[in-house]
């Protein structure tokens, strides 16, 4: 293949502000370290951490780039030392810690997966970040198991819709929580089993309806805040709670005893800090557990719009507006 350009168009955040302070930038073309690879990016995903760090509220780990975007897929095109040099020329998604929004970005080979005909590129760079997400924490934090009844906020979504999709794979019930009607029908279509409108009704007694009063045996949270006493409201005995984001507030104040009653399990994780050997293991597990639908066609994400490059800042209003459903995605060409 030929060699990589010495720099690239990248988008960077100029200052801590509203979608206009995402500004095209030139680069120089980062090089893969040992165990890593250099890849010539061909979309990434947007991702509400992305937002965050584009206010000034999320800044990237030590050692990543101000350059924001947690997914891409692209074509490898070069290897740190020590890699498999087999892996050059092969298409892939990855999960990184920053630096997707550009024409080229490294990634630990470890947290790559390969992108199966089944996907466009689009739809390969809109997995990785919310297939991470909720496979970590819906079924290694809370031990999804065939049968369960899970709560989801956020329904519609990118890690909403990830969690309905992969609770149709998995024999689980999904019940969303959505900000209007017409979310509702798209959950719906999508596959979740039940959708409140969370303007119009209490998700707590709808969830107690829905379950004959029995409860939910997980909730995967992304609002923290007041939402917590009513998450737990809404557990079963033995229930699990995961909290994946606090968009109302990270303090909340709650009665531990129903905690005890009911022997309620609260945990929850943050997956960008996360070390890349972790991160390595749990690509291993996605491969082996959930990668099979995806070459098969059973798995894709839900993708709401693509944007250029160069409309990063139009991706990011999108988001802002709340009104998408599933993945926003840049397209670099």
């Amino acid at each position: 293949m030929a060699a990589a350009p010495k720099t690239m168009r990248a988008i960077d955040i100029r200052e801590p502000g509203g979608p206009e302070v995402l500004i095209p930038v030139e680069r120089p073309v980062p090089s893969p370290a040992a165990g890593e690879v250099l890849i010539q990016v061909a979309a990434a995903g947007v991702n509400r951490p992305d937002v965050m760090q584009r206010k000034g509220h999320y800044p990237p780990p030590p050692g990543a780039p101000t350059i924001p975007g947690l997914e891409l897929a692209g074509t490898v095109v070069a290897i740190g030392a020590g890699g498999d040099p087999g892996l050059v020329g092969q298409p892939v998604c990855a999960l990184v810690a920053g630096g997707g929004y550009a024409e080229y970005a490294v990634a630990p080979a470890g947290q790559c997966l390969p992108v199966p005909p089944a996907l466009t590129m689009a739809e390969a760079a809109a997995v990785p970040e919310t297939l991470f997400t909720v496979w970590t924490n819906l079924f290694e934090r809370a031990h999804a198991a065939q049968g369960d009844t899970v709560l989801v906020h956020g329904g519609t979504s990118g890690i909403g819709t990830m969690a309905i999709r992969l609770g149709r794979l998995f024999d689980l019930r999904i019940i969303v929580t959505v900000g209007s009607e017409e979310k509702a029908a798209r959950a719906l279509e999508i596959g979740a089993a039940h959708a409140i409108n969370y303007r119009t009704a209490d998700f707590v007694e709808e969830v107690k309806r829905i379950t004959g009063g029995a409860g939910c045996q997980i909730v995967l949270d992304m609002i923290g805040g007041d939402y917590m006493p009513r998450n737990l409201a809404c557990l079963a005995e033995d229930g699990r709670h995961v909290s994946i984001a606090v968009q109302r507030g990270a303090k909340t104040e709650l009665n531990l005893v129903p905690v005890m009653q009911r022997r309620l399990t609260l945990t929850g994780s943050t997956l960008r800090p996360r070390s890349s050997e972790f991160k390595t293991l749990v690509a291993e597990e996605i491969e082996r557990t959930v990668w099979p639908h995806v070459r098969e066609g059973r798995l894709k994400p839900v993708i709401d719009s693509v944007f250029p490059l160069a409309e990063a800042a139009q991706a990011h209003a999108r988001m802002d507006s709340g009104e998408h459903v599933g993945k926003i995605v840049l397209t670099v060409g």
